[in-house]
């Protein structure tokens, strides 16, 4: 297609001028026309360029829709092996429901349980702790008992006696004789004996108090034993007295160990010999008070 203006000639312009026309006029006419076929021209080419982007996008819908169909085919197909599948397992909506129903039951029975162990733990952990404390405290007791121990083991000594012979350990108090009880190495007969004329029993020995010095912490007895009188004279308290009976010549002697001297008493121990033959003495013997059956006087020789 194509427009070709009728432009006229030099002369015929010129007959149109002398007619009268103004030829400004006349070039803007020109112009009009040639930008009239312009537009068309662009006009036509982009309609054209439009048309071919319609056709493309309409090609691209169709292959578009043909790939819908192609996913929505596999979908059915996906669908419809799923649910063969579903009825070869047996499994119905109502067993599933059923499946999922017991679920939950069981995480529920199952948090039920958790929180009672958790309650449980806790209790556990209190009994726990109040056994600690109290594990804790008897420590504490211990310890205690232990540094208690150690310091009347410090306490506790040897000396030598009367005899010559060294003693073996010695109680100053009564809380260190029943430390020594508690060691057992020897038998020990806890007494206190009266200013008398009459002999006391002291284990298996008897014994009477003679003299008595509280100043100067000194004491006279005299002591029956194998049926022989043995004079101890000017004893010191805490000063073993020692002497032998019958069989243990060849074991440790006999000791008495005075605590404390009064005005017409003593207090203090017998200690003998395990393996002398001798009874033990009882857990905790009473100090010996009431005067023994009548033995030989001290007088006599």
């Amino acid at each position: 297609m194509s427009i070709s203006p009728n432009i006229p000639s030099a002369h015929e312009s010129y007959g149109y001028e002398s007619a009268g026309t103004p030829r400004w006029i006349s070039v803007l006419f020109g112009l009009m026309i040639a930008g009239l076929a312009v537009v068309v021209y662009f006009g036509y080419t982009t309609q054209a360029r439009l048309s071919d982007d319609l056709l493309k996008q309409r090609d691209q819908g169709k292959i578009l829709s043909v790939q819908l169909d192609q996913a929505n085919s596999r979908i059915a197909d996906l669908k419809s092996q799923v649910e063969i599948t579903t009825q070869r397992m047996g499994l119905t909506q109502s067993e599933l429901a059923k499946a999922k129903s017991r679920a939950e039951d069981i995480r529920k029975e199952q948090q039920a349980s958790d929180q009672e162990l958790t309650t449980q733990i806790k209790a556990s952990q209190e009994q726990i702790g109040a056994v600690a404390s109290e594990v804790g405290g008897a420590k504490k007791d211990l310890e205690a008992t232990k540094t208690d121990l150690e310091a009347t083991k410090g306490k506790l000594d040897r000396s030598m006696g009367d005899m010559n012979v060294m003693s073996g350990l010695i109680a100053h108090n009564r809380d260190d004789l029943e430390e020594l009880r508690r060691r057992g190495d020897r038998n020990y007969y806890e007494f206190t004996v009266q200013k008398s004329k009459h002999a006391q029993r002291v284990g298996p020995v008897q014994v009477t108090l003679i003299k008595t010095d509280p100043k100067k912490s000194k004491y006279t007895i005299n002591v029956i034993a194998d049926d022989k009188n043995i004079e101890k004279k000017d004893k010191t308290s805490g000063e073993p007295v020692q002497f032998y009976v019958k069989g243990s010549a060849r074991m440790a002697p006999y000791e008495i160990v005075v605590f404390e001297v009064g005005r017409s008493q003593i207090t203090g121990y017998l200690a003998t010999p395990k393996d002398s033959g001798t009874p033990a003495p009882a857990a905790a013997p009473a100090p010996a008070a009431a005067a023994a059956p009548t033995a030989p006087s001290a007088d006599k020789p």
